[in-house]
C-alpha cells in the first residue's frame, strides 16, 4: 500500500496528509458505497482534538456530499465511538481523523467498513488509484447531491453504551483518569460519574496543540503521581483517539496491555466466559505474561505486532479475548475494535467482583525486564536468510535457555532490525541483546 498502513493513512498534517488527500478520500468512499448500494451512502465521521482534525473534516466532509453521501458529524469522539456507531446507526462506513499517540503535528484518516472492522485492503488500494489520478468518478448534481448532519446523539449513544456495559456501581471508589488531552476529555468522566465514582480527572483541557503532551498512555508519570498524591484505588490513562489504556494500581506501579490480558483473561475464564480458554496476545509480550498463562493453565496464540493481527486471528477463531503490551486490549465478544474506556471499565469490573485492589490482581504476573535495540539496516530484507545472524541468536538463546528468550525482526516501515532480549535480570538481557547487536552491524551493515 502506498498511503495506507496498518492504522490508517498517517502522517505530518499539512505535508505527508493533506487536506487533498482529505478531500479525494471523501470523494472516493461517497461514490463507492452510494453506486454499491445503489443509493446515497450513510457515513459517520468523527475526529480527535488536534488543530488539523477540523480542517481535514472539512474536507472529507466535501468530498463526501460532493459525491453524493450524506455525512453525520459526531465530532470529538473516541475512535471505538465511531466503530460503535457505524454499526449501532446501521451506516454504510466510518471515518475517524486521528494519529493516535503520535504529536499534534501528525494527523490520519482511519476508514471502517459497515461492520465496524477496518476497510478491506481491496477498497483502500482503489480509493489510493483514485488519489493517484488513475481513475475517474462523477460528481454528483441536483438533488443527489449529499447533505451533513450533525450528529451528536451519536456520541451520546455511545456514552450510553459503555454506561450499559457496566453492571455494577463503583460508588466508594476513588478513581484517576488521564485523558492525554484527546477524544476521552468529553467521554471517560461522564461515564464513569454515572456509575458512582469519585473521579479526578487530569489532561482533560484540549487545546489542539496538547494531545499526547506528557501525559495519555504514553506518558504514565503524571498519571503515577496523581494516584498516589491522591491516594487512589486506581488511575486509567489513555492515548489521543482512546481506543488504547494504560493503568496505575493503588501502589503507583504501571499496569500494561499484558498484565491486563493476564487479569481479565484468568477473570474470564473462572466465569466460562473465554472462548477456547485461549488469550490471543503479540510477539512483543513479555515472557512473563505467557508464563503466568502457563500457570493458570490458560492457552494463548500468539500473533504478529499489530492489533489488526490480533483482530484477524480473533474473528477467525472466535476468541474472545486479545491484545498488545501497549494496551490496544480487545473483548471480541463485545466489540470490534480496541476501546481504552471499556478496557477500565472491565478491569473495573475484575476488582469489584474479585473484591481485591488491582495490584493484588496482578500480583501473579512476573514481568521480566527487556531490552529492545533497533540497528539501522539497509540491507534488513536479507535477514531471514542471514545465518551468522541467526546463529548468534541460537547462541543467546542457549545462554538464556527457559529463563528468557529472544526476538529479531524487521520493522515493516523503516530500514530497521529490532533486536528484543528477556531475561531474569537487565544485565542478562542486555549481554544477549550485544551479542546479536554486533553481529547484525556487521553482516546486514
Amino acid at each position: 500500500m502506498k498511503y495506507f498502513g496498518t492504522d490508517g493513512f498517517r502522517g505530518e498534517a499539512g505535508t505527508t496528509l493533506t487536506v487533498e488527500h482529505a478531500y479525494k478520500i471523501g470523494r472516493y468512499v461517497g461514490w463507492y458505497y452510494g453506486a454499491r448500494q445503489g443509493r446515497k451512502a450513510r457515513v459517520v465521521v468523527g475526529k480527535d482534538t488536534r488543530r488539523s482534525s477540523y480542517m481535514f473534516e472539512s474536507g472529507l466532509i466535501s468530498g463526501l456530499v460532493a459525491s453524493g453521501a450524506d455525512a453525520y458529524m459526531v465530532h470529538v469522539i473516541p475512535t471505538p465511538g465511531v466503530a460503535y456507531e457505524t454499526v449501532d446507526g446501521r451506516f454504510d462506513c466510518g471515518i475517524m481523523i486521528s494519529a493516535s499517540h503520535n504529536p499534534y503535528t501528525d494527523n490520519g484518516i482511519k476508514l471502517m467498513n459497515g461492520e465496524g472492522c477496518k476497510m478491506d485492503e481491496e477498497v483502500l488500494e482503489l480509493i489510493e488509484d483514485y488519489i493517484d489520478g488513475k481513475s475517474e468518478i462523477p460528481f454528483a448534481s441536483g438533488d443527489e447531491i449529499g447533505c451533513t448532519v450533525d450528529y451528536m446523539q451519536g456520541r451520546n449513544r455511545y456514552i450510553a453504551h459503555l454506561i450499559a456495559s457496566a453492571n455494577f456501581s463503583l460508588q466508594g471508589l476513588k478513581i484517576g483518569l488521564d485523558c492525554a488531552n484527546g477524544s476521552a476529555s468529553s467521554v471517560a468522566k461522564p461515564v464513569f460519574d454515572a456509575l458512582g465514582a469519585d473521579v479526578r480527572v487530569i489532561s482533560n483541557a484540549p487545546d489542539g496543540f496538547n494531545i499526547n503532551v506528557d501525559c495519555g498512555s504514553t506518558h504514565m508519570e503524571r498519571l503515577r503521581r496523581h494516584v498516589l498524591e491522591q491516594g487512589l484505588d486506581v488511575g486509567f490513562a489513555y492515548d489521543g483517539d482512546a481506543d488504547r489504556c494504560l493503568a496505575v494500581d493503588d501502589r503507583g506501579n504501571v499496569v500494561d496491555g499484558d498484565m491486563i490480558l493476564y487479569v481479565c483473561g484468568t477473570y474470564l475464564h473462572k466465569h466460562g466466559r473465554l472462548t477456547a480458554g485461549t488469550v490471543v496476545p503479540t510477539v512483543m509480550s513479555n515472557l512473563g505474561l505467557f508464563k503466568a498463562l502457563d500457570q493458570a493453565n490458560l492457552k494463548y496464540e500468539i500473533t504478529p505486532v499489530g492489533d489488526k493481527y490480533v483482530t484477524a486471528c480473533m474473528r477467525e477463531k472466535g476468541y474472545s479475548l486479545g491484545g498488545e503490551q501497549s494496551g490496544h486490549v480487545i473483548f471480541g465478544d463485545i466489540e470490534t475494535t480496541g476501546d481504552g474506556i471499556m478496557t477500565s471499565l472491565r478491569i473495573m469490573e475484575v476488582m469489584r467482583a474479585e473484591r481485591m485492589s488491582l495490584s493484588e490482581l496482578c500480583s501473579p504476573v512476573k514481568i521480566y525486564p527487556q531490552v529492545l535495540v533497533n540497528v539501522r539496516s539497509e540491507r534488513k530484507a536479507e535477514l531471514d536468510d542471514c545465518k551468522p545472524v541467526w546463529d548468534a541468536v541460537r547462541a543467546a538463546e542457549e545462554q538464556l535457555g527457559e529463563r528468557g528468550r529472544i526476538l529479531v525482526r524487521t520493522s515493516g516501515t523503516e530500514p530497521l532490525v529490532r533486536v528484543m532480549a528477556e531475561a531474569e535480570t537487565e544485565d542478562a538481557a542486555q549481554a544477549a541483546v550485544d551479542s546479536i547487536v554486533a553481529v547484525v552491524q556487521c553482516e546486514l551493515p
